[in-house]
C-alpha cells in the first residue's frame, strides 16, 4: 500500500473502529499527520506574519496547528485502533499511551508488530 492509498484508505474510515490495518496504512498515515501538522503550521505563520507581524504570526500558526490536529484526531485514533487489531489486541491498549514512557513504548512495539493470521477482529489483510 503507497501513501496515497493509505491515506485515502484512513479518511474514507474517518470514524471507522472496526476492522484492522496494515503497518503500511498506519505508519503512512502517522507521516501524514506530521506533514499535515508542519505545512498548517507554517502556512498559519506566514498568514499571520502578512495580516500583523511576528506576535499574530506565532498566534495563527499555533492555531493553524490545533486545528489541523483536531481535524484529524478521529482518523488517528481509528486507525491506531485497526492497527491494534492486526496485531490481534485490543484497542484499549491505546490508553496505555497515558503512562508516561512505558506506555509509550508499549504502543510502539505492537504497531511495529506484523500482522497476525484471520483473528476475532477479522481476515489478514495482507491476504494470506
Amino acid at each position: 500500500m503507497g501513501f496515497k492509498e493509505a491515506v485515502r484508505s484512513v479518511l474514507s474510515q474517518y470514524a471507522t473502529f472496526s476492522g484492522r490495518a496494515r503497518r503500511s496504512e498506519y505508519w503512512y498515515f502517522v507521516l501524514f499527520n506530521i506533514l499535515t501538522a508542519i505545512a498548517a503550521s507554517i502556512i498559519g505563520c506566514i498568514i499571520g506574519y502578512i495580516i500583523g507581524g511576528t506576535t499574530t504570526s506565532i498566534t495563527i500558526g499555533t492555531a493553524f496547528y490545533y486545528l489541523a490536529c483536531l481535524a484529524l484526531l478521529i482518523p488517528g485514533l481509528a486507525v491506531s485502533v485497526r492497527r491494534l487489531h492486526d496485531t490481534d489486541h485490543s484497542g484499549w491498549w491505546l490508553l496505555a499511551g497515558l503512562v508516561p514512557v512505558i506506555g509509550g513504548l508499549a504502543i510502539l512495539v505492537l504497531t511495529l508488530m506484523d500482522s497476525k493470521p484471520d483473528n476475532q477482529y477479522g481476515p489478514n489483510p495482507k491476504g494470506f
